[in-house]
């Protein structure tokens, strides 16, 4: 059993003292994690890898009452958590107040090839992706793994339990899956 395991035991258990120590142990790959996804970002986002960490590792603790079993559940609930405030974060640039009826332009001519819907992208793919979970629940955690997560086939399909050739076939579909609920959507 990993450490991260015994931990979440600890804190399923009720240990208070658990919770300090299991970000020093998670930190540095929930970190890793989030360095990743945000590397596929579009240039100008301003969200940062540990404040991404940050807000899903608080999120993960106002909800451990939920309890997680092992290493497997805590990963899929940080992929989930950093989904989350991704999607509020895209959703919150799209209001008014923050300049979303506006497109953003940078200066520098290598930086403008970006796409300016970005949000409504990620919007999309976070209703597709929820339409998902209800038929497949282990394609859409899938997804969130690879996408949100920044994790290989290997890693998801670790954390997933299952093989490596189950998790290809699944991750082919689900991005042919949400690619046409996205199209059909528009």
């Amino acid at each position: 059993m990993s450490d991260v395991t015994l931990i979440l035991n600890a804190l399923e258990q009720g240990d208070d003292k658990a919770v300090d120590r299991l970000l020093p142990v998670v930190y540095q790959e929930l970190r890793q994690l989030a360095a990743q996804k945000l590397a596929s970002e579009r240039p100008g986002h301003t969200l940062q890898a540990t404040a991404l960490v940050h807000e899903a590792y608080l999120r993960l603790i106002g909800t451990s009452d939920q309890g997680f079993k092992n290493r497997r559940y805590f990963f899929g609930a940080a992929a989930e958590a950093m989904r989350r405030t991704l999607i509020e974060n895209a959703r919150r640039k799209q209001t008014l107040k923050h300049g979303g009826a506006h497109q953003r332009v940078d200066i520098e001519p290598a930086e403008m090839s970006f796409d300016a819907n970005n949000s409504d992208d990620l919007i999309a793919l976070d209703e597709a992706l929820a339409k998902l979970a209800t038929q497949d629940p282990t394609k859409a955690e899938l997804v969130k793994l690879r996408f949100f997560s920044g994790l290989n086939i290997d890693q998801a399909a670790e954390i997933l339990g299952i093989g490596r050739t189950t998790a290809i076939r699944h991750w082919s579909f689900a991005r042919t899956w949400l690619l046409n609920e996205i199209k059909k959507n528009r």
